[in-house]
């Protein structure tokens, strides 16, 4: 990359840092615009599902955030412990960029270059915080895909490395810099619902599978690899009309269903709407205190928390799930009801989803507007931009972006409480300061996993 003469002064006072293309600095206080070529971030990739592109599994869909990161940096290597996948991802990245980028299986050789400044990781969810975490104190950025951890103390730990390391790590909570959620905060936040009481998430519960037979890994997946941390089991796999990978199995986006590999509908679309929920609730530095699974239903009996059927999916497919915290507010986690949040105030209510903020408050805003910059207030004091160049002007700045490490874990942190009150049965008492389970060890030890011997990590 260019060795530009500017320092970070004269960069961040730059009119371009803000508005226009965007400059960067990367290791080495290195200079780099977002436009221009030969000038641009290098960036690895780190998983090549479909969030990192639909297009990398076969499928022409719209989804995936590689298309729209490519418009600030460039990806120069490709990993995923299915060949077959990343070498699509190299097929794409070679039509955006007209190079050929290394194609790897092993992540550690995209952490270890020393000219890839960014760590785009798209992994399943049980290999998100190893990966950021020796990320970061490689000297990468990192744009981690939701949910950022499997278990509560890897955010402990991914917050400890990001405050000690101070790189800038985004995590793929998009509805963070959705207009419409950033909206309903603001409402929120200037009383327009009187005083906030409670906020239930409607997030749908998981689905159910088949019993799933054994079968032999395909041979374009390293299903050891893949795996990594979780315990070593056998590949299962029945092909159907299921979902986009048209099959039920362990692995490609069905991993969600698996608490080996995910928390279900908890930490899939609960680390959306409980993320915004408790940003609204002006909690993102705390916990609840109480958690209690007033309803759960699973496809499997567990034992002690542990499924007892290893040949179907096993996450939670209903749930009611009360979150109480210290000063009387509430959180529900549902499965049922319209995909959203609703705000409960002494005035009022409000509802929000991706497309729509509605509630008489909303309907007032003809007559009664927002105050001047009430949602860039709400937006860390930044005007409003896509997530993804939130991320990398956050880079610029060397600022917290939108969707920080720290703020996120707290959230999460309800969402995997849930899960193992969920999974146990029973309500828990936490400790938001401690961050610790009162009065249940068993309860606790779900707190953290043990990892697989060779998969640890190290901090």
């Amino acid at each position: 990359m260019s060795n530009l003469k500017l320092n970070r002064r004269g960069l961040l006072q730059s009119a371009l840092a803000w508005a226009g293309a965007g400059l960067w600095i990367g290791r080495g206080e290195r200079a780099a615009g977002f436009v221009a070529a030969n000038d641009r971030p290098r960036i690895g990739a780190v998983g090549t599902g479909s969030r990192w592109c639909q297009k990398a599994t076969g499928i022409d869909g719209p989804h995936g955030a590689a298309p729209s990161i490519r418009a600030f940096g460039d990806y120069v290597a490709v990993c995923d412990a299915d060949e077959q996948r990343r070498n699509l991802a190299a097929k794409l990245v070679h039509e955006w960029t007209k190079s050929e980028p290394e194609i790897v299986a092993d992540y550690r050789r995209v952490i270890d270059r020393p000219d890839i400044d960014i760590v785009h990781i798209s992994t399943p969810d049980h290999w998100h915080a190893k990966i950021a975490i020796e990320a970061m104190l490689a000297g990468k950025d990192v744009y981690c895909e939701k949910p950022m951890t499997l278990t509560i103390e890897e955010g402990r730990q991914m917050a400890a490395v990001c405050r000690r390391t101070n790189r800038v790590v985004q995590i793929g909570t998009q509805q963070r810099s959705d207009v419409e959620f950033i909206k309903a905060i603001a409402l929120i936040r200037d009383g327009r619902i009187g005083q906030l009481q409670k906020a239930v998430c409607r997030i749908g519960g998981s689905p159910t599978s088949p019993k799933l037979p054994q079968v032999a890994a395909p041979s374009h997946l390293d299903w050891n690899l893949w795996l990594g941390p979780a315990p070593l089991v056998k590949f299962r796999y029945l092909a159907g009309d299921n979902g986009e990978t048209k099959s039920w199995s362990r692995c490609h986006y069905e991993f969600r269903w698996w608490y080996e590999y995910s928390g279900g509908k908890l930490t899939d679309w609960g680390a959306h709407h409980v993320d915004i929920a408790t940003w609204a609730m002006d909690k993102t530095e705390t916990g609840p205190v109480a958690i209690d699974p007033i309803r759960v239903k699973h496809p499997v009996p567990l034992k002690d928390g542990y499924p007892t059927d290893d040949s179907q999916y096993n996450t939670a497919t209903e749930f009611l799930i009360r979150a109480k915290y210290a000063d009387g507010l509430e959180l529900d986690i549902q499965h049922d009801g319209d995909n959203g949040i609703m705000f409960e105030g002494t005035e009022g209510r409000l509802f929000v989803n991706r497309g729509r903020v509605t509630g008489k408050a909303v309907e007032e805003l003809k007559s009664r507007p927002l105050p001047d910059s009430a949602l860039e207030r709400v937006y860390k004091n930044r005007p409003l931009v896509d997530h993804f160049r939130n991320f990398f002007e956050a880079v610029v700045a060397r600022k917290e972006p939108i969707s920080d490490v720290f703020s996120h874990h707290r959230a999460l942190t309800t969402c995997h409480l849930a899960g193992i009150a969920a999974r146990l049965g029973r309500p828990l008492r936490w400790d938001p300061l401690a961050e610790k389970i009162l009065g249940d060890e068993q309860a606790q030890a779900f707190v953290s996993r043990e990892r697989r011997k060779g998969f640890e990590i190290e901090v």
